[in-house]
This record gives C-alpha cells, sequence and structure tokens, in this order.
C-alpha cells in the first residue's frame, strides 16, 4: 500500500464536495440528495478526510467498481473509514463481505440456503406476528405518551426476525442492537468503542458455536456448524462468526433504516398511503421503489494497486465508497430519480449491491420491509409527522432515520 492521507481537520465545514466531501457532515447526513444533485457532472469525489477516500455516486462508475475485485479488495477493511478492526489478522473472523474470490463463493453458497425465498416465506409469518405486537403497543398508548416510528417500530423489527433466524435469544435484543450501532455509527469517531463491541460480539458468537457443537438445535448457527464446502470439508469457525456478525450488523440497522425511511415518506405522502391501501397491486413496484430511493448502505473497498474508476486514477491504499443511494438517484440511469413513483417498472437499483457481494440477505429485508409496512398502515392508516425538525438520521456508512417522531390521526 503506497497512499498515506494527509492530516485533515475533519471538523471543518465541507467546502467543494467535489474534492473534499464528508458522509459525516451533519448537512450530508440531513439532506445528501442536494448534494448528489450539485455534483453529478463529477460522478467519483474525493477527499483526504477520515483517511483519505474516493466516493463513487455515478451508477455506471459504482457499477464498474463493484465488478473490479482484482484491483478493489475487500479484505483490508469495507467501512468507510479507517478502524482499528481493519487488518490482516489470519484468525480475524471472516464474512462474505470481506472476501475476495475464491475465498467468497464456496461459503456463500452454504448461506443462501436459509435466505431463499422459500425460507423467507416461513419466515413472514412469525415478522406479521412481531409486527402485529409491536403496533399494538404503538396505539394503546395516551395521546400524551408520544409515538417514534423508528424507535418503537422500525428499529425493533430485524434485530428479533434476524436473532430468530440465527438462533440467539430475544432478550439479547437490546444488546446486539448496541453492538451494531457502536460498529456502524458511532465507530468511525470512537473507534475504540467500536473495537470493543466488534470483540464481544463475536466473543458471544464463538461461545454459541461452541455450544451448539455440543448440543446442536434447529437454528442457522447449528446449521453452519454442521455444513461443508464444495470440497467436503466443514465451514471453519472463523467464516461461521464472521458471517453470524454479518447477518445481525447488516442485516440490523440496514433493513431497519429502509423500514424507518419509508414511514417518514409515507408519514409526508398521503396520496401514497392511499395508493397502497386502495390498490394492493401497487407492494411489488412500491416495495422496489422505496429501496431504490431511501437505500441505506454505501460501502466500502480498498484499492491494492494503482488501478481507475472509469478513468478516474486511483492510487494503491486508497478506499473507494460505493455509494449505492446515490447510484440510485443518478438521473442518467433513471427518469425523475428524486420522484418516488410506486408503480415505477423500470427500477433496476443498487440497494442491495452489485457484482458478487449482492446482499445474500435481500429477500429477508424486502419481506421485512414490506409486511411491516403493510402491517402499519393496516392499522394506523393516516398518521402524519408530529415535528418535522425533530426528525434525526444517522449518517456515515449507514444512512436511516433514527427518530421519527408521528401523531396517529383518527
Amino acid at each position: 500500500m503506497t497512499y498515506s492521507a494527509p492530516t485533515v481537520d475533519v471538523t471543518a465545514p465541507v467546502e467543494d464536495w467535489r474534492s473534499d466531501f464528508d458522509l459525516f457532515d451533519p448537512s450530508y447526513v440531513r439532506d445528501p440528495y442536494s448534494v448528489w444533485e450539485g455534483v453529478r457532472d463529477c460522478p467519483i469525489l474525493t477527499s483526504d478526510r477520515w483517511g483519505g477516500s474516493h466516493l463513487v455516486i455515478g451508477y455506471d462508475a459504482v457499477v464498474n467498481a463493484a465488478a473490479n475485485t482484482q484491483s478493489l479488495t475487500s479484505t483490508l477493511g469495507t467501512s468507510a473509514a479507517p478502524t482499528l478492526d481493519d487488518r490482516t489478522d489470519p484468525n480475524r473472523p471472516r464474512s462474505i463481505i470481506n472476501s475476495d474470490p475464491p475465498d467468497h463463493a464456496p461459503v456463500r453458497r452454504v448461506i443462501l440456503p436459509s435466505f431463499s425465498p422459500q425460507a423467507v416465506a416461513g419466515y413472514e409469518p412469525v415478522t406479521r406476528v412481531l409486527c402485529e405486537t409491536l403496533i399494538a403497543k404503538v396505539t394503546a398508548r395516551n395521546p400524551g405518551e408520544g409515538i417514534d416510528a423508528a424507535v418503537d417500530y422500525a428499529q425493533q423489527i430485524p434485530a428479533r426476525v434476524i436473532g430468530r433466524i440465527i438462533g440467539v435469544p430475544e432478550e439479547m435484543t437490546d444488546e446486539f442492537i448496541g453492538w451494531v450501532r457502536d460498529v456502524l455509527e458511532t465507530g468511525v469517531q470512537n473507534p475504540e468503542q467500536r473495537l470493543v463491541s466488534f470483540n464481544a460480539l463475536n466473543a458471544y458468537l464463538a461461545g454459541e458455536i461452541a455450544s451448539r457443537r455440543m448440543n446442536p438445535v434447529n437454528d442457522l448457527i447449528t446449521r453452519l456448524t454442521q455444513a461443508t464446502l464444495d470440497d467436503g470439508s466443514p465451514v471453519t469457525d472463523r467464516d461461521i462468526i464472521g458471517n453470524l456478525a454479518l447477518l445481525l450488523i447488516a442485516g440490523i440497522d440496514t433493513t431497519w433504516s429502509a423500514i424507518g425511511a419509508s414511514l417518514w415518506h409515507l408519514a409526508q405522502n398521503p396520496k401514497d398511503r392511499h395508493a397502497l391501501r386502495d390498490n394492493p397491486d401497487l407492494w411489488p413496484t412500491a416495495i422496489e421503489e422505496f429501496l431504490r430511493a431511501y437505500a441505506p448502505v454505501t460501502m466500502g473497498r480498498i484499492a491494492t494497486s494503482d488501478t481507475e474508476v472509469l478513468g478516474c486514477p486511483v492510487s494503491a491504499g486508497r478506499r473507494v465508497l460505493l455509494s449505492f443511494p446515490a447510484a440510485n438517484r443518478d438521473p442518467h440511469a433513471f427518469s425523475d430519480p428524486d420522484v418516488i413513483q410506486l408503480d415505477r417498472t423500470h427500477n433496476r437499483h443498487l440497494a442491495f449491491g452489485s457484482g458478487i457481494h449482492r446482499c445474500a440477505g435481500s429477500n429477508l429485508a424486502r419481506m421485512e420491509l414490506r409486511v411491516a409496512l403493510q402491517v402499519w398502515l393496516e392499522h394506523v392508516p393516516e398518521f402524519e409527522l408530529a415535528d418535522p425538525p425533530a426528525v434525526t438520521w444517522a449518517g456515515g456508512q449507514v444512512r436511516g432515520p433514527r427518530s421519527i417522531p408521528i401523531q396517529i390521526r383518527h
């Protein structure tokens, strides 16, 4: 690696987004769409903040970079900024998201059956019951207590669903959520706490794996301990721990962000609420449109050699961030990209990524989003933002609403 970014004051305001972007800038967290609109003539931005990186925002450029696994590796870290757990320790837990070919595909093939359309259909009834239970608690509140569509609903669903699939107790949900937030949200500003939570999660999973080897049960942890790769060898604990952590980290924050952003949208757009209520046939395209418009994830790679992305030079050691949300708003790929069209039919969005690292849990995420919105609208057909300025968002690698105070209209 030859690139070393100069020291930059990350508290200084951004003056030129083309040459000094910052995913953690408060104005970007609140409204990244205006930033992208102002720099669309430059599909790849650059910055020396947070260790130095390029931000790929054009649709074609993102697809091009995602396909370049030879020069842009995932093994050295996929975060939006350097972290204390970015290292090449051979014993470090490894997931499919931070693996390159040829290590990537065999383990992915072991995981995929648990998230096939057929498998996910089996998880839908319990997801619906969970959503019904959460809604009952929300709607039973007194008017003065306040309702937060993010905290009380969206953020409660994915952690419990994926926890049940993996085989971890529901009483661990709050601890998992805390670990995930430390890894994805606060980790850049507090790398020591990120590493503590990262290690705590891995240690917990290692203990569960050991327990399943002694006492197997019907859950994903057990299935992974019993699985074999293409060559007949068992899946290593390193890969089991890494991929279980990935499922928890990626499966919780990303999906609740999508659910929360969609509820935020519906709270402000009664026509869309009414359209979904009056025309259930809209649901398939509506879900894809919510995913396109409010995709939460920006994924990192690191250049292993001097290379380029659509003609833009990238130095070895430089971090390259693939902004799937920005690509989904590219006017060269989507007509009227900033208009949410629930019946949009041409919608090859990148909400779940592109290339070999496309999200293995996309079927589950789609189901959770659909069921969460359907159950909400069945029981809360009319609602609005109680205080629009009070809505808060988490930024950085996964952008999504963290608080959505709402008022139910009867």
